[in-house]
C-alpha cells in the first residue's frame, strides 16, 4: 500500500466495475447450477475479493463461484445450503493446511489430459443441465444420462416463451463475445469519436451478461404488467447482507439431527475433489496470467489465500469458491494494476445484496441458463483430441477415461484419470529406454534415471545380451543419465555382478555422477570397478 500509485486508481476502479457487472449475474446463475437458492451465489461472490486483496500474489486473479465448482457443489452438497457452507469451511481448512505445509506440488500429479477431459465433459454436462431451464421444463433429474432421456422424452412440454427468450439470449451473448474478440484496439492517434465508440462497444461486450439479464428482466416485467407471464421467473430473493456466523456442524432433519460425522461421511470423496479442483483452477489461472503479463506468483501463497477465503466465506454463508477464468480475463483486459480492483467488485456485490435483490425477482431462469451456457461452452476443447493423436497417442487414454467417466459421476472421472496417468507414469519409470551397443564389449546405457521398479528390466536386458552373444561378452554400464539410485538398485547391481562373475564376465561402470558414485562406494560392492566417461577424461 505505501507504494500504491494514484495513476493505478482509475484503472483498478474500471476493472473492478467491469468484473462486478459480470460477477453479479453469474453469481445468480451459478447458484442455480449448484442447486442452491440464488442468494447463495451472491453470498459467495464478495469475501474472496476482499481476502485476495490482502493475500493474493497475482494482480489479475478474481476469486468467486465458478461453473466447475458449482457443478461439484451440486454433486456433494445435495442441494442443501448447510452442506454447501460446511463444505466451503472444510475445503478451506484443507487448502490452508496444504499451503502451510507447502504441498502444492501434489497438484503436479494431475496431468493436462485429465484436466482437459474433466473440463470438456463438465462443459457438456453443465450446458445440458441448463437446457431444462431454456425449455422451461420442471422435475428433470440431475444424473446426466437420465437428464438426456427425460429432456428428450418431455421435449413436447417446452414452454415457448422460455425457449424463445433463452435462444435469443444465447444469440446475443454469442454475438457480443464475437464482437469483443474482433474489436481492434483504438490507437491514441484516432479521432475522439472513434475512441469513444470503441470504448462503448468494449464496455457493452464486457458487461454482456449484465446487459442480457437486464434486458430479459425488463421483458419479464413488461409481461407481468400486462397481466400475462409466459416466462419462468427467478422469484423472491431475501434482501440484505448475510449474517456473520460460523458454519453449522449439524443439520436438522425430519427424523432427527444429522451430526457432523454423518455430514462428513455423506460428502465422502468430495472433501478431496472440491479443495483439489479449487486449488488447480486458481493456480492454473494465476500462472497463465502471470506468465502472460510478465510477473511471478507464489503457489503456496495462492493456496493460503484460497484457503482463508473459503474459511471466512463459510462465515457469510458462501459455498466453495475458486479462481474464475472468465472474470480474471475481464480483469486483465480492463487494465487492472493491483488486486485492489477486487475491493470494487466485492463492494458492488454487497450493494446488490443490500438494495437490488427486489429487482432480481423478474429475472427469467432462461436468461440465467443462457449466461451459464455462454460461460462454459468455450471450456470444451475439441482440438485436444487431435493434438494428442498427433503428439502422443498414449495420452489419449487418461483423457478419454476422464472424459467418459465424468458423464457418470465427476469424482469417478477425475480419480480414474489420475490413476491411469499414474500407472502410465510408473510404467515409464519401471521400463526406461535402454540402449545396447555391440562391440568387443557391450555398452549398455539406460536412457533415464534408475529407480527400484526398473532394476529387473535392466538386469534382464544386461543378462540376455551378455549371455546370448557369441562368445559371451563383458559389459560397460554407462550411467551418464542416472542422477540417483536407491537401496533396491544397489542390491540388484550386487546380484547382477555376482551372476555375471559366475559366467566369467565382468561389469564396469562409467559416467557415474558423484551422488551415485558415493552410494556405490559406500555399499562396498564385490567386484565393483568404474572409470570416467570420455567427456570426464
Amino acid at each position: 500500500l505505501p507504494r500504491y500509485s494514484r495513476a493505478w486508481l482509475p484503472l483498478d476502479l474500471l476493472a473492478g466495475l467491469a468484473v462486478g457487472l459480470t460477477a453479479v449475474p453469474q453469481a445468480l446463475a451459478y447458484a442455480e447450477l449448484a442447486g442452491l437458492p440464488l442468494q447463495y451465489g451472491l453470498y459467495s461472490s464478495f469475501m474472496g475479493c476482499f481476502v485476495y486483496f490482502f493475500l493474493g500474489t497475482a494482480k489479475d486473479v478474481t476469486l468467486g463461484p465458478t461453473a466447475i465448482m458449482s457443478l461439484l457443489v451440486s454433486s456433494y452438497a445435495f442441494h442443501e445450503p448447510v452442506y454447501a457452507i460446511l463444505l466451503s469451511f472444510l475445503s478451506g481448512c484443507i487448502q490452508l493446511a496444504m499451503g502451510l505445509l507447502h504441498l502444492g506440488f501434489l497438484l503436479d500429479f494431475i496431468s493436462c489430459p485429465v484436466i482437459k477431459g474433466f473440463t470438456s465433459a463438465a462443459s457438456i454436462t453443465i450446458s445440458f443441465n441448463q437446457i431444462k431451464n431454456i425449455l422451461g421444463l420442471q422435475g428433470i433429474p440431475r444424473q446426466f444420462f437420465l437428464q438426456v432421456y427425460e429432456t428428450l422424452r418431455r421435449i413436447g412440454e417446452t414452454r415457448a416463451g422460455d425457449a424463445v427468450l433463452g435462444l435469443a439470449c444465447l444469440a446475443v451473448l454469442a454475438a457480443l463475445r464475437a464482437m469483443k474478440n474482433r474489436l481492434p484496439r483504438a490507437a491514441s492517434a484516432e479521432p475522439l469519436a472513434a475512441r469513444i465508440s470503441c470504448w462503448i462497444v468494449w464496455i457493452s461486450a464486457t458487461a454482456r451478461n449484465a446487459l442480457v439479464v437486464l434486458f430479459a428482466g425488463l421483458v419479464a416485467y413488461s409481461f407481468q404488467v400486462m397481466g400475462s407471464q409466459p416466462l419462468t421467473l427467478t422469484g423472491s430473493i431475501p434482501q440484505g447482507l448475510p449474517a456473520f456466523r460460523p458454519p453449522r456442524f449439524s443439520m436438522a432433519a425430519p427424523n432427527g439431527t444429522v451430526p457432523f460425522q454423518s455430514m462428513v461421511e455423506d460428502m465422502g470423496v468430495g472433501l478431496a475433489v472440491v479443495p483439489l479442483m479449487g486449488l488447480l483452477e486458481t493456480i492454473a489461472i494465476a500462472k497463465a496470467f502471470a506468465s502472460q503479463n510478465g510477473y511471478r506468483i507464489d503457489p503456496n501463497q495462492e493456496l493460503l489465500a484460497l484457503g482463508v477465503a473459503n474459511i471466512l466465506g463459510s462465515f457469510v454463508s458462501s459455498y466453495p469458491i475458486t479462481g474464475s477464468f472468465g472474470r480474471t480475463a475481464v480483469n486483465a483486459q480492463s487494465g487492472v494494476c493491483t488486486p485492489a480492483g477486487g475491493l470494487v467488485t466485492g463492494a458492488l456485490v454487497l450493494l446488490s445484496l443490500a438494495y437490488l435483490t427486489s429487482f432480481f425477482y423478474y429475472i427469467p431462469r432462461a436468461a440465467l441458463a443462457a449466461v451459464i451456457i455462454s460461460a462454459v461452452v468455450p471450456m470444451f476443447d475439441a482440438g485436444i483430441f487431435r493434438t494428442l493423436w498427433r503428439v502422443k497417442r498414449l495420452d489419449l487414454v487418461p483423457l478419454c477415461v476422464t472424459f467418459l467417466l465424468c458423464f457418470w459421476e465427476v469424482q469417478y472421472g477425475i480419480v480414474a484419470g489420475v490413476l491411469v496417468s499414474g500407472i502410465l507414469l510408473l510404467y515409464s519409470i519401471a521400463r526406461p529406454p535402454i540402449k545396447v551397443l555391440e562391440g568387443d564389449v557391450l555398452l549398455v546405457q539406460p536412457g533415464s534415471s534408475l529407480h527400484f521398479p526398473a532394476m529387473e528390466c535392466l538386469r534382464d536386458t544386461v543378462c540376455s545380451h551378455a549371455l546370448a552373444a557369441s562368445p559371451p561378452r563383458s559389459i560397460i554400464l554407462d550411467c551418464c543419465h542416472i542422477s540417483s539410485i536407491d537401496y533396491t538398485v544397489v542390491v540388484g547391481l550386487a546380484e547382477l555382478l555376482q551372476e555375471l562373475r559366475k559366467h566369467g564376465l565382468s561389469l564396469a561402470f562409467c559416467g557415474l555422477k558423484d551422488p551415485v558414485l558415493q552410494v556405490l562406494l559406500s555399499a562396498d560392492l564385490e567386484g565393483f570397478q568404474h572409470f570416467p566417461s570420455r567427456e570426464e577424461a
